[in-house]
């Protein structure tokens, strides 16, 4: 993968502050994560998101998809992929094998297939839009496609997928941890509220899909990427194919999905477990949902983003 000059490239980057200079917290009762530039990330990715923000030309092809974590990355992931290189490639490797999130590379642990080394430039982040290259940002044409969901079926997600890879961690404290932003790519609600904002600023440049949405109405959607980026997709039938491709049930039995790992000490089987809306109902007592809900009124409902 020729990725260098997109993410590891540090010859020309921006000067870095030492990572003791920067602000860190303890996440999951397991490792310490770092504050850089308002957010919270694995100290590991602070300075591969420095050099990808201070080295990264954008083309005016680029396509870029953005998330922050439990969103449902991997099934934008999967439909990009079927919309923007037709051949079935979902079947050979995990989705984040071809199509890689660019500050996190360096976890992985084979050498990748980058969607990146082909024209249009496919690439991934959970990078918050501020610090984005600002080469991305004013390309007149490059597209940014980010992907929401409700803040309480992320957070479940989020508690399952951190107990399995990490330790296991008592839910009230998992919402405490979210609530107060002190998580992987947090504050959530800045997150999201970045590229709603910038979205709504700017809609021919960031398509802002609802996970709920695609769920609801996947064909409607999923032929709305496809317009946004380019790639407008020709009939009904193709829009089934690509619908199920990338289908939940196929991709979580499919048996590269079932074994091995494509980052370090996650195993990919940990990117399938429902994929369901609501699932939040079954984990969180009415306390917790109304404290979740009380920050999406403020932070969310209060800039017309309704989740």
């Amino acid at each position: 993968m020729e990725n260098s000059n997109l993410i590891t490239s540090s010859s020309q980057s921006e000067k870095h502050e030492e990572d003791d200079e920067l602000p860190k917290a303890r996440f999951w009762d397991a490792m310490d994560i770092t504050y850089w530039e308002g957010f919270w990330f694995d100290p590991g990715l602070v300075k591969p998101a420095m050099t990808f923000r201070s080295t990264f030309t954008a083309r005016n092809d680029d396509v870029l998809l953005a998330s922050t974590m439990k969103t449902g990355t991997t099934w934008l992931k999967s439909l990009a992929l079927c919309i923007l290189r037709n051949d079935d490639v979902l079947a050979t490797d995990n989705p984040h094998f071809h199509l890689p999130t660019v500050e996190g590379v360096a976890y992985s642990t084979k050498p990748l297939l980058a969607a990146a080394t082909a024209a249009p430039r496919l690439l991934h982040t959970h990078l918050p839009y501020s610090v984005l290259p600002d080469s991305l940002k004013t390309s007149p044409a490059a597209k940014i496609v980010y992907i929401a969901r409700n803040p309480k079926d992320t957070l479940i997600s989020m508690w399952h997928f951190f107990n399995s890879i990490l330790r296991p961690f008592p839910l009230e404290a998992a919402v405490d941890c979210f609530c107060s932003g002190v998580h992987h790519y947090g504050p959530f609600f800045d997150h999201v509220a970045e590229y709603w904002i910038e979205s709504r600023n700017r809609p021919e440049k960031i398509l802002f899909l609802k996970y709920e949405e695609l769920k609801n109405d996947p064909k409607s959607l999923v032929s709305k990427i496809a317009e946004f980026v380019g790639k407008p997709i020709g009939s009904e039938d193709e829009v089934e194919k690509i619908l199920w491709k990338c289908s939940f049930e196929r991709l979580k039995n499919l048996e590269v999905n079932k074994n091995g790992s494509v980052l370090v000490n996650v195993p990919n089987k940990s990117f399938f477990r429902k994929g369901e809306v609501g699932d939040w109902k079954n984990y969180l007592t009415p306390e917790m949902a109304e404290r979740i809900d009380q920050l999406s009124r403020d932070r969310h409902e209060a800039i017309g983003l309704f989740l």
